[in-house]
């Protein structure tokens, strides 16, 4: 269920396997000052969770922030249809299916502005990612800029982690090889590390709840 991290702030997990893999997966929920909810990377929409969106104010806007979170988009807009629902780039030409409103990049859309920041991670192609800060808690919003599975519950999920290089909060030897443009990836890196960032929400591991400058400075220091 929804649980409440900081002011304004909540998070829900859930269970996923990605390639036979148990990684799990986690969905943030933002309250904006005019009480619209922002929703990253949102999970199933089942009956409790709708219950609780529901009691938190109005769905403002839908966000699927990285090529491999979408999954279900499709359920929330049907439940909110007035809600404005966002792409990562690309994500439009992979899911032609779903009706987007907005293909997000480096610029805050107004429904957020003033309250998200955001980068768009396009350097790491693979996810097309645009990462998010939250100002008022100083969080890092993500979904797959950051991995964090080397404690994870799952033994099956530990050993591949250290397997593929993910043995402290960063991306795994996938996406050292697949960052090709460095300078780019440094850049954008460094305009995420000039965010005043003390907690990172990521969508597989744990949330790195204190220290998420450091985290993110020494995630990228390869670069």
């Amino acid at each position: 269920m929804l649980r409440a991290i900081a002011d304004h702030l909540w998070v829900e997990a859930r269970r996923l396997r990605f390639l036979g893999i148990e990684t799990g997966t986690r969905m943030t929920v933002v309250r904006l000052l005019d009480g619209g909810l922002f929703v990253h990377s949102p999970v199933s929409l089942d009956g409790k969770t709708r219950e609780a969106i529901d009691a938190l104010g109005r769905v403002k806007a839908i966000v699927a922030p990285s090529l491999f979170h979408h999954l279900y988009v499709g359920e929330w807009r049907q439940a909110y249809p007035d809600a404005v629902v966002c792409a990562c780039p690309g994500l439009e030409r992979k899911r032609p299916d779903l009706p987007w409103d907005r293909i997000l990049g480096d610029e805050p859309e107004p429904e957020w502005r003033g309250e998200l920041e955001q980068v768009f991670f396009a350097a790491r192609s693979l996810e097309n990612e645009v990462v998010f800060f939250h100002r008022s808690s100083r969080t890092l919003i993500c979904a797959d800029a950051i991995f964090n599975l080397a404690s994870h519950p799952s033994p099956l999920t530990r050993v591949v982690a250290y397997l593929m290089g993910n043995r402290t909060p960063g991306p795994t030897l996938v996406e050292r090889v697949l960052i090709r443009n460095r300078p780019a990836a440094r850049e954008q890196v460094g305009r995420m590390l000039a965010w005043n960032v003390e907690r990172i929400v990521l969508a597989h591991g744990d949330i790195i709840e204190i220290g998420g400058h450091e985290a993110l400075r020494r995630a990228y220091a390869w670069l």
